[in-house]
C-alpha cells in the first residue's frame, strides 16, 4: 500500500474498534461524536457498511465520504432537525457520544463533576444523553482510559445504564442498548448477566493489569482475552489517504 508502514498505531487501533460499532448496522444515521468515532464510521461505510447515512453536522445528509472536517461533496438529502429528532425516537440512529463519567452499568455523566447543589465543575450539561440512551443504540467513545472516567458511581446520571433502565420498567428497556464501549486501552461491553461492564477485548501492547488499574470499579475479565482486531491494509489505506490524511487520529490518542 502507499502512504507509508502497514504497522498500525494505537490510533488507528481505536479507529478500527469504533468503526465496528455500525458492522450490520444497516441503514441507519451514525452520529460520531469525536475525530476517531468520525474516522471509525466513515471508515465503516467505505468498507462493510456502505448504507450508513451521515450528515454534514447540520441539516445534510452526505453522499460520499471525503477527509473529516471537509464539506461533502456529494449531498444526497435533507435532514432537517425534526426528523433528526423523530429517527432517534424511533431507534433509527446509533450515536457513539462521549463521557466525562462513566459506571459499571453504564450511566454516563456529561453535566456536571461534584454535588449537584454546589458543583466543583460544570460541563456540557445533560443535552439529549436521556433520549438517545432510552431510544437508540449508544455507544461510548473514551480517549483516555483512567479513574476519573470509569468511576463507582456517577456525579449525575445524563446517559442511563442498564440498571437504571431496568428499575424504570418495559418502556426505559424496550430500545435501551449499550453495544460498545471503545477507550485508548480496549473495547468493553455489557454482555454480563448483571449487565456490568466486562472486558471484550484489549489493543496490542495493553495488559489486564494495566486496565485494571485505570478502572474505579470491578471489572469483569474473562479467562481469555481477546485482542482488538488489526486493520487491514486496505483499511490502513483508507484511513491514512481518504478518510484522515491530517493524521488528526494520532492527536487524540498519541502513539506511546
Amino acid at each position: 500500500m502507499s502512504g507509508g508502514t502497514t504497522t498500525a498505531t494505537r490510533a488507528e487501533y481505536c479507529v478500527v474498534a469504533c468503526s465496528e460499532v455500525w458492522r450490520g448496522a444497516g441503514e441507519v444515521l451514525a452520529s460520531p461524536m469525536g475525530t476517531i468515532p468520525a474516522i471509525g464510521a466513515g471508515l465503516a461505510r467505505l468498507t462493510f457498511s456502505p448504507d450508513l447515512l451521515m450528515t454534514d453536522g447540520e441539516a445534510l445528509l452526505a453522499g460520499d465520504v471525503g477527509a473529516v472536517g471537509e464539506k461533502a461533496r456529494v449531498v444526497e438529502g435533507w435532514l432537517p432537525y425534526r426528523q433528526h429528532l423523530a429517527m432517534v425516537a424511533t431507534g433509527r440512529r446509533h450515536v457513539m457520544m462521549g463521557a466525562s463519567q462513566l459506571d459499571r452499568h453504564g450511566n454516563q455523566n456529561i453535566s456536571c463533576i461534584g454535588d449537584w447543589d454546589r458543583p466543583a465543575r460544570q460541563l456540557l450539561g445533560v443535552r439529549g444523553a436521556p433520549v438517545n440512551t432510552l431510544n437508540n443504540p449508544t455507544s461510548y467513545w473514551i480517549p483516555r482510559h483512567s479513574r476519573r472516567v470509569f468511576v463507582e458511581r456517577v456525579d449525575m446520571v445524563c446517559g442511563v445504564g442498564y440498571d437504571r433502565a431496568a428499575a424504570a420498567g418495559p418502556s426505559a428497556t424496550r430500545f435501551h442498548r449499550i453495544p460498545d464501549v471503545v477507550t485508548d486501552l480496549g473495547v468493553f461491553d455489557f454482555e454480563t448477566p448483571d449487565r456490568t461492564m466486562r472486558v471484550r477485548s484489549l489493543h496490542p501492547g495493553v495488559t489486564v493489569d494495566e486496565v485494571v488499574e485505570a478502572t474505579g470499579f470491578a471489572l469483569a475479565v474473562p479467562d481469555e482475552v481477546a485482542r482488538t482486531r488489526e486493520p487491514t491494509a486496505e483499511e490502513l489505506r483508507l484511513i491514512r489517504e481518504v478518510v484522515d490524511p491530517a493524521g488528526l487520529r494520532e492527536r487524540e490518542v498519541p502513539s506511546a
